[in-house]
């Protein structure tokens, strides 16, 4: 939990070097250790966070030309389980008009009152649940040998599915929301941790272009996160264009990027954007990709070290 409010830290950071500066009236010694201890840290978290400013360079290139029939829209929403705005919800997808929407945190009232989307997308997967973990996913785009996987919990479903883009394109699409770090639940993030990399084998080993979306519960400069990007081969389009804070909604310096989609090198971001809120605790995120046939040769993913593929199957082996 300690990775995601660097932001805040860098912030909180800053102002404790201002008031040490203004304030301080020790000796010269302990001022100057207080100082250059403080820029460390300072230079430290914003090498962390600079990558997903506009000041570095994009992982996900920008596509050219729009070529509808290659082009896949998706939002991403953490509905939050116990929020009774679904018509909010419904409002807010029917003016973003994704081709595939993943819905997270829902149970069986979620699934009953968003039934009526059927009727634009007839195509759908539904997993509801009663503890937070359920997952409905709706397609304009036909969906092909769709599997539901609990790959580290019974109780913890993630989606396996491909779809067709316009042009006939396959596309393998994984719509997951693993369990947080938090006290009382996973302290240490050891299943989140194991699912994202075993969702990283599967992106690897795909002969298809990729998609990862969901609610990850991991910020996007993580250790985790940079190491399932290394492992699974795939790109983040936050790199390079901001934060896009999904979480949480109502406590704007509590605010971190929790929500994701990753995407393969095959595959150039159109546009990428958070939505309104409807009452949930996350706002739902938006992008829209573009298959392009050179973006492959285009775009480098990273790629991970001795160190980094032990660290991977060590964390895949925990219990």
């Amino acid at each position: 939990m300690f990775d995601y409010p660097r932001l805040q830290k860098l912030v909180l950071t800053a102002l404790c070097l201002f008031f040490w500066i203004t304030y301080f009236t020790g000796p010269p010694l302990n001022y100057w250790i207080g100082v250059s201890v403080l820029v460390i840290i300072i230079i430290y978290l914003i090498f962390l966070i600079l990558p997903f400013t506009p000041l570095s360079k994009k992982q996900v290139l920008n596509a050219g030309a729009a070529i509808p029939d290659q082009a896949i829209s998706i939002m991403i929403s953490n509905v939050f389980e116990d929020n009774l705005n679904t018509q909010g919800c419904l409002a807010e997808i029917h003016k973003a008009k994704p081709d595939v929407v993943i819905l997270l945190e829902t149970n069986k009232r979620w699934e009953q009152e968003t039934a009526t989307l059927e009727n634009e997308y007839p195509y759908f997967v539904r997993v509801p649940l009663e503890n937070t973990y359920g997952l409905l996913l709706y397609s304009k785009l036909q969906l092909e040998n769709t599997q539901v996987k609990y790959l580290v919990q019974d109780d913890i479903p993630s989606i396996h599915t491909k779809l067709r883009l316009r042009n006939g394109q396959q596309v393998q699409l994984y719509a997951v929301h693993p369990t947080p770090p938090v006290p009382n639940e996973n302290v240490r993030s050891t299943e989140r941790d194991k699912e994202l990399l075993l969702v990283a084998d599967l992106a690897k080993a795909s002969r298809l272009p990729v998609i990862v979306a969901g609610d990850l519960n991991d910020v996007a400069w993580s250790h985790t996160t940079e190491l399932f990007l290394k492992m699974s081969g795939l790109l983040d389009p936050r790199r390079g264009r901001g934060f896009f804070n999904s979480f949480h909604a109502h406590y704007p310096f509590l605010r971190f990027p929790l929500d994701h989609a990753f995407s393969s090198e095959h595959f150039k971001l159109r546009q990428i954007k958070r939505l309104s809120n409807f009452g949930s605790d996350h706002f739902p995120i938006f992008l829209e990709l573009q298959y392009e046939d050179l973006a492959a040769l285009q775009q480098e993913p990273m790629h991970p070290d001795a160190d980094e593929v032990q660290e991977a199957q060590e964390k895949k082996n925990k219990v």
